[in-house]
């Protein structure tokens, strides 16, 4: 699917609420699923790769129906051989997940996905399940990942990228080991996982860069989901770039593991403010109110990285309006996502008439740039570069056209829809 996207002049103004994060979704259908008994998942993601996680759960012997906009979950606690084998889509949370749930159980089962999910390293999961007593069979430690269930013993890992879901996975699979499991990261990822068991009642405790956890049961709970601030960060964007733009986003997520393109903002001189923080279900939420600003370079790197980069596409859109020299490095591990996220996205920029270099861990964007458009880009079937390409689109001269953008549909099937509420 084609999508055209022209400029706009009149800027962007409204309020819009941001669906719910993909993120805590993946989490709230597993651990419920391991829970005994009733789960209510409230504002559940109806993004391709948390629906993949779904019917994962629900392959594996879970009755987890939607009522209305509530995802009802009903569990033993204990998952059931799969009839079949476990298809994880596009969706690298749901397999790396998962292997660590099903290394422990007393089946065997096996993990498939799509063409791009199965050229993705699985090798940095497959190694620490294996120092635990797991056994998993991989040609070159890539999908599918046959899984022979075993007894598993808790370790101490280090380990040597700070990945949520490198972390998730062996915790996961550390919530049926006799011996406490520790993770050790080089700096803080995402801690969705830690909050949801700690709220479920796992014996879970954290310090820094330190995870312990112990053999525990889950109780079932009634989870309510915030907005996805990965989401949220391409309106965030969008808004500090088109001039005369006026938004406010509802209720997302901020978790402080999360917030790093706010810090990178702040840092930039945009023109954004937090309004009504609260705690919902373990996680802090509020709203955003962002406003058309002029921005100055910066430099990202070190620990904030893992706490934007899924962000990072978008923001190298925003760099590109930014005065003087913005410099991300650290982030290498882009190279391993959908696509080569660098090279696709210094590539696809440069056709639209960015100052943006590929560098072995991140870019070099030298602003503010005037981005001509008029020339078709490519999405590489990677749905968060459609949609960074697409915020960059709405400041181009002339409209661009991005192939593949229903891969946009893979996370966030709301987007265009979102965005024609507020463009004036």
């Amino acid at each position: 699917m084609e999508k055209l996207v022209k400029n706009i002049s009149k800027g962007l103004v409204g309020e819009i609420t941001i669906p719910s994060d993909k993120s805590i979704s993946h989490r709230a259908i597993m651990l419920s699923s391991l829970a005994n008994g009733k789960s209510i998942i409230k504002n559940f993601s109806k993004g391709q790769d948390p629906l993949s996680s779904l019917k994962v759960c629900r392959d594996l012997g879970i009755d987890a129906e939607f009522q209305n906009e509530d995802l009802i979950v009903h569990s033993t606690g204990k998952l059931k051989t799969p009839q079949t084998d476990l298809d994880c889509g596009n969706s690298g949370t749901t397999m790396r997940f998962m292997s660590g749930i099903l290394a422990g159980q007393n089946f065997n089962s096996t993990l498939i996905g799509d063409e791009s999910l199965s050229k993705r390293p699985m090798k940095r999961v497959i190694e620490p399940l294996s120092l635990m007593g797991a056994k998993i069979e991989a040609d070159n430690f890539k999908a599918p990942l046959n899984i022979y269930g075993q007894k598993l013993h808790g370790i101490e890992y280090n380990s040597p990228l700070a990945s949520a879901q490198v972390k998730s996975c062996i915790l996961l699979a550390g919530l049926n080991c006799d011996e406490p499991t520790t993770v050790i990261e080089p700096y803080i990822s995402r801690d969705h996982t830690e909050r949801m068991l700690k709220f479920m009642g796992a014996n879970i405790k954290t310090d820094n860069n330190k995870t312990i956890i112990s053999k525990s049961e889950l109780e079932p709970k009634t989870i309510e989901i915030c907005g996805d601030i990965s989401s949220a960060a391409f309106f965030i964007v969008a808004a500090l770039i088109v001039p005369n733009s006026k938004i406010i986003l509802k209720n997302v997520g901020l978790n402080p593991t999360r917030t790093g393109i706010l810090d990178v903002v702040e840092k930039m001189g945009g023109n954004i403010e937090i309004l009504d923080k609260k705690e919902i279900s373990g996680e802090e939420v509020g709203d955003i109110k962002i406003s058309y600003s002029n921005l100055k370079a910066c430099t990202i790197e070190g620990e904030i990285i893992p706490k934007l980069i899924d962000e990072l596409p978008v923001i190298a859109v925003l760099a590109s309006q930014a005065e003087g020299q913005t410099i991300i490095k650290d982030a290498q591990d882009l190279r391993n996502k959908e696509t080569d996220r660098i090279k696709a996205t210094v590539a696809e920029l440069k056709k639209l008439g960015a100052d943006i270099e590929e560098t072995p861990d991140g870019f070099i964007i030298n602003g503010k740039s005037e981005l001509n458009g008029d020339c078709t880009v490519e999405s590489y079937h990677d749905h968060r570069l459609a949609m960074s390409l697409y915020v960059a689109g709405l400041i181009c001269k002339k409209q661009i056209n991005i192939n593949g953008f229903e891969w946009v549909n893979i996370s966030f099937p709301e987007f265009e829809n979102l965005f024609e509420k507020i463009i004036m």
